[in-house]
């Protein structure tokens, strides 16, 4: 069994809608902090990045913030995470998100948020790596997107196995015990 020590974190640099989106973004937060894994997630003090970090960090959880340099100037960083790594551009900072994460957790957001989760799945696509990634589908919030992948694969766009490399839940809390299941049944790269 592969080992679960970091998470990477892709969410939204805004709260959404509905007071729901915040509570489990909190609740993601004490779970990471609860079971001692990483959170690494986009720096920013704003929005669903930042609730989720400011819960980790309340409940003593490691956090770690990956932000390009540019983007300081528009989403101001966190104070008060556990480390800070600042990049040269969004590129440099998906890769550092990537080498550091045993998994990718995909909470509801924006298209930058769907831009980060689609990279993830076309490099598994590609058989650039074996993490899971799981879509926390908070009130139906991803239902159209994964309508769309379904359809992606049933006009033959996409191997049937697309389906196979993600994993859907309904509440923050049970996106770890399904990325624990997923690293026991899967191999190692």
């Amino acid at each position: 069994m592969r080992k679960l020590s970091a998470v990477c974190v892709y969410c939204g640099s805004r709260e959404g809608g509905d007071p729901q989106f915040v509570r489990e973004a909190q609740a993601l937060g004490r779970a990471l902090a609860a079971a001692k894994i990483k959170l690494i997630y986009g720096g920013a003090s704003v929005g669903m990045m930042g609730t989720i970090a400011r819960s980790a960090l309340e409940h003593g959880g490691h956090v770690t913030g990956i932000i390009p340099k540019f983007l300081t100037m528009i989403e101001t960083p966190l104070e008060g995470v556990t480390e800070r790594v600042l990049t040269e551009d969004m590129h440099q900072r998906k890769q550092i998100m990537f080498n550091r994460s045993d998994a990718f957790i995909v909470m509801p957001g924006g298209i930058g948020t769907l831009e980060e989760a689609f990279e993830m799945l076309t490099w598994r696509q590609l058989h650039r790596h074996r993490k899971p990634i799981v879509f926390v589908n908070i009130k139906g919030y991803w239902d159209s997107l994964i309508a769309l992948m379904d359809h992606i694969v049933d006009m033959g766009f996409a191997h049937d196995n697309l389906i196979g490399f993600y994993q859907v839940v309904n509440a923050a809390e049970d996106a770890l015990p399904i990325i624990e299941k997923v690293l026991t049944l899967e191999p190692a790269e």
